[in-house]
Formats: C-alpha cells, sequence, structure tokens
C-alpha cells in the first residue's frame, strides 16, 4: 500500500509504542513516515518568542531521536515541528495522508480515567483513517476484530481490517451486534423466542452480504463471523481485549465531526481495548 504514515509525537511514553507501531507497517506495506510534532499554547504574550523557540528546538531534538529509530529499520522518515492547536495541526497534516497514527495514555479499566477529548477529536475530524495505540504492552494478542451494521462504513472499516489482518497473518473476526428493542421496565420482561430468533438470523445475514467477496480479494485469509447480543460497542470491546487491533466506522465529517463521532466508535476509542482503527 502507497503512501505516507503520519504519527503524531509527543514526550509522552506512549509516543514510542505509536512510532514502533507505524515502523512495522510501514516495513511491511513499503511506506514512508512523518513524524508530526505540535508545540501548543503560545498566545503571542511579550517574552513568549523566546519560550517557543527554546519549545520549538527541544521538540525537534525528540523528533530527531525518533526519526534515527525509524531510519534504522529501513524506513524513509522525515520530521515536522508546527505551532498551534494540536488538533487541528493533527487533522490538517492528515489530509495528505494515507494513516494517521497517535498515542492513548489510556492504559486500560481501573487505570485511570478514559482517553481525553483531543485523541477522539483528532480521530473524528481526520481525513484520513487513524490508528489509536494505547500504552500497554498488548500481550499475545491474536486477530484482527471488525465492527459490522450494514452500512458503507462498515465497508470501508470491513476493508481496511482485512488488509490489516492479511498484513499480520490473522484471522479476521467479523462482529455484528443486536440489541433488543428497549421497552419501558417491567412491560417485557422476556422477548418471545421468535422474536429473539429472527434479531439474530438477520444480524447473521448483515454479516454474510458484508462479507461477500472478501474471500475472492483475500484468499488465504480467515474469516470468523460472530453475530452477538448487546450494545454494540460493549460486544466489541469484549471480544477485541484479546485482539491485536479492532476496526470501527464513523460517518463524522465536517466542522461537526472536530467534535463528535458516531456513538459507537467514540465508546470503543474511549476505553481502548486494543490497537484502535476509526475509518470513514
Amino acid at each position: 500500500m502507497a503512501g505516507q504514515i503520519v504519527v503524531g509525537v509527543t514526550g509522552a511514553r506512549v509516543s514510542r509504542r505509536a512510532v514502533d507501531w507505524a515502523t512495522a507497517r510501514a516495513v511491511q506495506w513499503k511506506q514512508s513516515v512523518e513524524l508530526v510534532s505540535v508545540v501548543g499554547g503560545a498566545i503571542g504574550t511579550v517574552g513568549e518568542a523566546e519560550v517557543l523557540g527554546a519549545a520549538q528546538t527541544a521538540t525537534q531534538q525528540l523528533l530527531d531521536g525518533e526519526a534515527e529509530r525509524v531510519r534504522t529499520a529501513g524506513v524513509t522518515v522525515s520530521t515536522r515541528v508546527e505551532s498551534g492547536n494540536p488538533v487541528t495541526k493533527l487533522i490538517e497534516a492528515s489530509a495528505d495522508a494515507a494513516l494517521l497514527v497517535i498515542g492513548s495514555d489510556y492504559r486500560g479499566a481501573g487505570t485511570g480515567p478514559a482517553r481525553g477529548v483531543h485523541g477522539i477529536r483528532i480521530a473524528a475530524g481526520a481525513k484520513s483513517p487513524v490508528v489509536v495505540v494505547p500504552d500497554r504492552d498488548l500481550g499475545e494478542g491474536s486477530g484482527v476484530v471488525v465492527g459490522i451494521d450494514g452500512s458503507s462504513v462498515s465497508e470501508h472499516a470491513i476493508e481496511f481490517a482485512a488488509a490489516e489482518a492479511d498484513r499480520l497473518s490473522e484471522q479476521l473476526i467479523a462482529v455484528s451486534a443486536w440489541t433488543p428493542l428497549h421497552t419501558p421496565r417491567n412491560a417485557m420482561e422476556v422477548y418471545p423466542d421468535l422474536y429473539l430468533a429472527n434479531m439474530q438470523s438477520t444480524t447473521e445475514e448483515i454479516l454474510a452480504l458484508s462479507l461477500a467477496g472478501l474471500s475472492s480479494r483475500y484468499p488465504d485469509l480467515k474469516v470468523v463471523r460472530r453475530a452477538e447480543r448487546g450494545h454494540p460497542s460493549q460486544v466489541l470491546s469484549e471480544i477485541a481485549g484479546d485482539a491485536r487491533m479492532v476496526v470501527v466506522g464513523t460517518h463524522g465529517r465536517g466542522a461537526i465531526a472536530r467534535f463528535l463521532l458516531g456513538s459507537i466508535s467514540q465508546e470503543v476509542l474511549s476505553h481502548l481495548p486494543t490497537v484502535t482503527a476509526v475509518v470513514r
């Protein structure tokens, strides 16, 4: 796959994980990498120029060190230091990228707050697919999970996930979740068996239709279909907890997309179960 991978780099420990992830992908798909770091907070006050200059110099030194690690892997790499709003600058950088990779300081349940709003806004507003790398050892996870709802966005997510699974020599775990119709408390304590069976079979049909033709493009790819009852983000997160990657789609577009994702993708991204790709 051609194109450049842009990596948002900060001084946080997770940035090294993000750079490493992007480098490994670039090696396999013969892509180049651009490391971008944004110095934010400048407001033009008197005496600020000297502080800003020192910050930019230190940031460039940080990027130079990371670039050397990428170069050692045989990947063509460039660096760029920007000043301004990190969200805006990384969204702009994604316009000409094949992929934007950022890190998250969220380390899992019980380790602190979920990912901050900046990462969600970047993922929502980016022009390219975004991969968010969590700050933890992912261990021996296997499989690439993709959430499917039968929409056109799902088609893009499936294609991205299938390519990643094929690249990693992993199975593709295609997940579609269904939730029974909500009723007021005690209105229907037990759902009719026929209703539940039809919800399950309809979801299985959506999976089958969404995956049709995939085997012709990826003949060696093993695909596992899972139609599950439950809230979609919870189902995806539970299954993805043992996976190498989860891929979700989003409809986000335009100015409002800088602040909002679809509810499912935002919920998954807010509680990263593993490396998470957001595709539109």
